[in-house]
């Protein structure tokens, strides 16, 4: 009796998920083909702005997205307690913008990812090289560093062609 009530149950649940598991499955795909064909525009890596960025205070973040149809290169920067976000043009390479980061669901990003950074003892910069290096033909499209047991890992994804992949790099 058990056993068919949690079979029964089980499959409850999974009917009234799966449809909203589907239809975030297919807006990240959908997600994951702009920005697929975006990037082809990119005439900058990842690393490469990470490093622009770097001027602006230390990287403790880095994304390519679609904003409004557009390719944005997005680095969060750290300098003096203080955030910033920082627009890397994806063509030239050259600071398209900064803005401080005061509030929000950015602010609290940021503090998490310069808590992670702050027990680093790798750069984002080194992350990325490691993760492109070690997956042949694949671009990196973001970095995200977090805390995994105390100890300071990066997030991250890659692209080639149609393949995404996310990878974990040690920051220590």
């Amino acid at each position: 009796m058990q056993k068919s009530f949690a079979c029964a149950l089980a499959v409850a649940v999974g009917t009234v998920l799966a449809p909203g598991t589907a239809s975030a499955a297919e807006s990240s795909d959908k997600e994951h083909a702009a920005l697929a064909k975006a990037l082809a525009a990119a005439k900058v890596s990842l690393g490469s702005g990470l490093t622009t960025a770097g001027t602006a205070g230390k990287p403790i973040s880095a994304k390519f997205e679609v904003e409004d149809g557009k390719l944005s290169l997005s680095v969060y920067t750290e300098k003096d307690g203080k955030f910033n976000e920082v627009v890397v043009d994806h063509v030239t390479g050259k600071v398209a913008k900064s803005e401080q980061i005061t509030e929000g669901e950015d602010l609290t990003h940021a503090k998490s990812q310069s808590e992670a950074m702050a027990k680093a003892k790798l750069s984002l910069s080194a992350a990325v090289s490691k993760a492109v290096s070690a997956n042949a033909g694949f671009h990196a499209v973001s970095v995200f560093p977090s805390l995994k047991d105390g100890h300071p890992v990066a997030e991250v994804s890659l692209h080639k062609a149609s393949e995404w992949r996310t990878v974990t790099e040690k920051l220590e």
